[in-house]
């Protein structure tokens, strides 16, 4: 859906984006991430040509970037954007319309998205008149109203309770099923793992990492593993020193004990547990796979201060 090639942005001695480029698969899920002042705003703000870049190009759909191509894009911003004087219903009207929709046809949609999001007595009401939890839904009608086959997301979540952030990921998966492409631009690692099928990490105007969630996750992946035993009378064993592993934590859980261990290179588990059971009585074996966030972590900060240790 997007082609981004060699983006260079400047603002006066600031370079917000450093030969960025990135491929966003169409259909897909893709979680924009990094730490604030990091330039995903201003690869936003490009793409939707509020701004427009010093070097490089986007193609949109095989095409290169067009005014024409914004009817085809929805975004919300993470600085809302509606006029608190103005009843709710008639904005939706007005904002529907500037995407190229209908009076009738815009009146039709925003009535059917009121139903589905349970707001329909807040036609007349006025954006100053409802909580930020509340604007947010608003906001979001008007970002998909007009049925965008790129809908771009900046913090979707923020303001809402948990109930209500339920709500709009179940919309959001709906959306993407029916065959729009999202671009998810998040702090909130946890809500990547669970929507996202690729990402792009940028950190101080430079992309350092994208591609396939699981497959990013999979390339993290340390050697790490947790092994749960049964509790001894004797206390927690001490394992003769062995080439197979290296014990990274050793700690004592309510009823058991369990270590966590980084394999050795060359060996495999299966060696690891014909090592140990001899010695003890083994419940439980699970891998350590890293998290997004320890990933995020790990790439804008010091590299050798990460373990990929996660117990999530």
């Amino acid at each position: 859906m997007l082609d981004i090639r060699h983006i260079v942005k400047q603002y006066s001695n600031h370079r917000a984006l450093d030969d960025v480029s990135l491929r966003v698969p169409k259909g897909s899920i893709f979680g924009l991430l990094g730490p604030n002042g990091a330039g995903k705003t201003s690869l936003i703000r490009i793409i939707n040509q509020i701004t427009a870049p010093d070097s490089g190009e986007i193609y949109f759909d095989g095409e290169l970037l067009q005014p024409k191509h914004i009817e085809r894009i929805g975004y919300l911003p993470e600085e809302r954007g509606l006029y608190k004087k103005m009843k709710i219903g008639e904005q939706m009207l007005y904002l529907a319309q500037l995407k190229g929709l209908s009076k009738s046809d815009a009146a039709q949609r925003i009535r059917n998205w009121f139903e589905k999001l349970h707001i329909e007595s807040w036609w007349d009401k006025k954006v100053e008149d409802l909580s930020k939890g509340m604007q947010q839904k608003v906001q979001f009608v008007a970002t998909v109203v007009h049925e965008p086959d790129l809908i771009i997301l900046d913090e979707p979540f923020s303001g809402f309770d948990p109930v209500n952030a339920q709500v709009i990921q179940e919309e959001i998966l709906e959306l993407n099923k029916k065959g729009a492409t999202i671009i998810y631009s998040t702090h909130r690692m946890e809500s990547v793992e669970e929507l996202c099928d690729y990402i792009a990490l940028i950190n101080k105007s430079k992309k350092v990492l994208d591609g396939p969630v699981q497959e990013i996750k999979r390339s993290y992946k340390n050697q790490l593993y947790i092994i749960e035993f049964k509790e001894q009378d004797n206390g927690v064993p001490t394992f003769a020193k062995t080439a197979l592993f290296d014990i990274v934590e050793q700690k004592k859980t309510i009823d058991n004990h369990e270590i966590t261990i980084r394999v050795q290179q060359d060996n495999s588990l299966n060696d690891i547990l014909l090592y140990l059971i001899p010695q003890v009585e083994i419940h439980q074996v699970r891998e350590v796979i890293p998290s997004m966030h320890d990933i995020f972590i790990d790439q804008v900060t010091d590299a050798s201060t990460s373990k990929f240790i996660h117990h999530a």
